[in-house]
């Protein structure tokens, strides 16, 4: 763009004053010296982020790490408000995801409403907005060659002018690569990489930054008989070639063809060995990701990281962190790249795993372990065609891979790993832990496709060895008929914490627990000063001592935070950056909204924001509340509704949610027409846990105010909730 148009286009935005840069004639390239840094932090894959955070996950290597250090132990008490933007103007709706990237000074961030906008770091003005083409989640855009490059409603990849927002290029690939829209975009040499989701068969892509043409796709499923170009595709279980396309079942079948495998999240790139490495997502093929029964085999490149060349997209290696998988247990987070000893050997790795509660710490060159990944079997279902063996690190996960059965009423609240009653069963092989088998009756396990950890990001630290991530204790029920990947358990408590691992050793070095499911969005910044900055659902921004855990500070943002921290430097000044938006997952509409993107710096002036009503931290029954009168005081055990058939559903008791004064008594009755014996046990308190055949009823006194759960011992998805005011 001209100078003289782009001063025109300045002034009749407001923002010229409030700019301080000067701009090239050719190429719309600020003329300062932290594009230097910005450049310095994208040549190989480990240089962190300094003046500049120029990408999602800080450098190419996903580590989300800032050299930065002006803000220590000795002044975060001290941080405050630097400013704040509503840069929706209040908006207080919509799945906000994005974390910001910071450029020469500027923030670049997308809102729900599929907005794109430039912040000026320092004073929080905002420079020029692109209106994107409607809403939709967004995580994050990414920078090079003078261009925003970002996602737009319809499947597009747009290229905006980095100074006036102005669109230099558009594509829409088709959908025949998957659908576009929720990844984050990453640029590096002249390739803009994108991901995809949601589609029946995905593939990566990398397109070319001046012209967005296709430069080359690798699909997560090939057809029978074939293997994508490059290298010769080798059995991690037995060391011997093996045809990807084969692994998928029947050639008849064609279960490749719908095979999900999205690349959902943005990749790593090592510019040094010349790859990038994505990781893929669940096996879906035939069927749903609970469904195995038609696509035998490993499934490849399902629930995998994938090594590929950075300029043709060739296979270079792959490691399967779950073969066949039929519980939607892909650890699609994106993966972290370091550079540290193990036994003394200097390693380039890469750190990959999450929603199984397991670290595979990797050699980033050939995809080996560094420190021993061993095949174990698993329980079986023949039916399901499941693998005989699961990969698991022989130093153990980070979390706890079995749920915890305690009788009713002995159960500390929020304990991690506790099992929501009547789910297992002992006598048909139950374990409730990581790769119990499942059919058609819903089986409970954890971690789940919650977490463990999910699509929050990594962040490792050079200075403390270690690498810390947001997990889940969200066990969740799988069998072949839930209409999603898995069935989250109603009444369970969705919490989780932070937890930090010693890279060199794959073993957990502290971890902090939290009032809150922290693996969806909740991404970690470390610094120089070994601070931790990670935001919570309820809105709080903590700062934690990376070394032990322990929290310094916290500050309220005003809106749920699903989405990782930035932090850069302008006139030798740092700050810390945040967008609080909120999400829908996993709290549903009880996840405060907001449009609020923060920066901090010490002796910040900006007072926090009203403090939100905070997240409903439990798995909530369905409906709205019936005021117990209306309904006799009675609850109708296996239906849907007073004349139903009897029922099942995750819905079926009548009134799923019903408000009763102090002193109520509730009538439960197995209706005469039902066939079955049926339950009320409550949990997890224990106060009652008839069984009554059809015909049969049992009262109870509610005397102390409370919400009070409850399902049925013959199919525990029926559950209900009896609230005493």
């Amino acid at each position: 763009m001209k100078l003289k148009t782009l001063i025109s286009a300045m002034l009749a935005c407001g923002t010229l004053a409030a700019t301080p840069y000067t701009f090239a004639d050719k190429g719309g390239v600020p003329n300062n010296n932290s594009s230097q840094m910005s450049a310095a932090a994208l040549q190989n894959c480990c240089t962190p982020g300094d003046k500049d955070y120029p990408k999602v996950g800080g450098n190419l290597g996903n580590q989300n790490y800032s050299d930065l250090n002006n803000i220590n132990q000795g002044t975060v008490k001290k941080l405050g408000g630097a400013w704040v933007n509503r840069i929706e103007g209040g908006v207080n709706t919509g799945d906000n995801q994005s974390s910001p990237v910071v450029v020469d000074g500027v923030i670049y961030i997308e809102a729900a409403s599929g907005t794109v906008y430039a912040v000026d770091g320092k004073t929080g003005v905002t420079k020029w907005k692109y209106a994107g083409k409607g809403s939709q989640t967004r995580r994050g855009l990414s920078v090079g060659e003078g261009k925003v490059f970002t996602n737009a409603r319809g499947g597009f990849i747009v290229a905006l002018d980095q100074n006036t927002g102005e669109v230099i290029w558009e594509v829409a690939p088709g959908s025949s690569y998957g659908n576009i829209g929720k990844v984050a975009t990453v640029y590096y040499d002249g390739l803009v990489y994108v991901g995809t989701a949601d589609g029946n068969r995905n593939a990566a892509l990398a397109l070319d930054a001046k012209t967005g043409q296709i430069a080359w796709t690798f699909f997560g499923s090939h057809p029978p008989g074939q293997n994508p170009p490059g290298n010769p595709v080798i059995d991690q279980k037995t060391g011997q070639a093996v045809v990807a396309g084969d692994t998928w079942g029947p050639a008849a079948n064609n279960c490749y063809a719908t095979g999900g495998a999205a690349p959902w999240v943005h990749p790593a790139i090592d510019p040094e060995l010349k790859l990038v490495y994505w990781t893929f997502g669940n096996a879906r093929g035939c069927a749903s990701s609970q469904d195995g029964s038609r696509r035998p085999g490993d499934n490849l490149f399902s629930s995998s990281i994938v090594a590929m060349d950075l300029k043709t997209g060739q296979y270079k290696w792959h490691f399967q962190s779950v073969h066949h998988n039929i519980w939607d247990m892909d650890n699609v987070m994106s993966p972290t790249l370091a550079n540290f000893k193990v036994r003394g050997q200097d390693q380039k790795a890469i750190v990959y795993g999450s929603k199984v509660g397991m670290f595979y710490i990797l050699d980033r060159t050939n995809g080996k372990p560094l420190l021993g990944v061993e095949e174990r079997p698993v329980p079986q279902e023949e039916r399901q065609a499941t693998s005989l063996t699961q990969p698991y690190p022989v130093q153990g996960g980070f979390m706890d891979t079995c749920v915890v059965e305690q009788p009713l009423g002995t159960q500390v609240p929020g304990h991690p790993a506790r099992a929501v009653p009547n789910y297992l069963r002992k006598d048909l092989g139950d374990t409730g832990c990581l790769f119990d088998r499942h059919w058609d009756r819903p089986v409970l396990s954890t971690p789940s496709q919650n977490g463990g950890a999910n699509w929050a990001g990594l962040s490792f630290s050079p200075r403390t060895g270690l690498v810390y991530v947001g997990y889940a204790n969200v066990a969740s029920a799988h069998d072949l008929v839930e209409s999603s990947n898995g069935l989250r358990a109603t009444g369970e408590y969705m919490t989780g914490g932070v937890v930090a691992v010693d890279v060199a050793t794959n073993t957990v070095k502290w971890r902090k627990d939290m009032p809150y499911d922290m693996s969806h969005g909740n991404g970690i910044m470390t610094t120089k000063s070994d601070l931790l900055f990670v935001g919570l659902p309820d809105g709080n921004f903590l700062a934690l001592d990376a070394t032990t855990g322990e929290e310094l500070w916290r500050f309220q943002t005003g809106a749920s935070v699903s989405a990782a921290p930035a932090s850069y430097e302008i006139d030798g000044e740092q700050y810390i950056a945040i967008y609080a938006g909120g999400t829908g997952i996993p709290y549903g509409n009880t996840a405060p909204r907001g449009d609020f993107l923060w920066a901090f710096k010490v002796d910040g002036k900006v007072p926090p924001a009203a403090t939100p009503k905070p997240p409903y931290q439990r798995k909530d029954v369905s409906g709205n509340a019936v005021e117990g009168t209306t309904v006799n005081n009675t609850v109708l055990l296996a239906r849907t509704s007073a004349t139903s058939a009897e029922s099942v559903a995750v819905g079926g008791m009548y009134p799923t949610h019903m408000r009763v004064p102090v002193g109520t008594t509730v009538t439960f009755t197995n209706p005469a027409t039902n066939t079955l014996p049926h339950c009320a046990t409550q949990f997890f308190e224990g106060l009652f846990n008839p069984k009554l055949n059809p015909g049969e009823s049992f009262s109870y006194t509610f005397n102390k105010p409370g919400e009070y759960f409850y399902n049925d011992c013959t199919d525990p998805r029926p559950t209900g909730k009896i609230v005493v005011y």
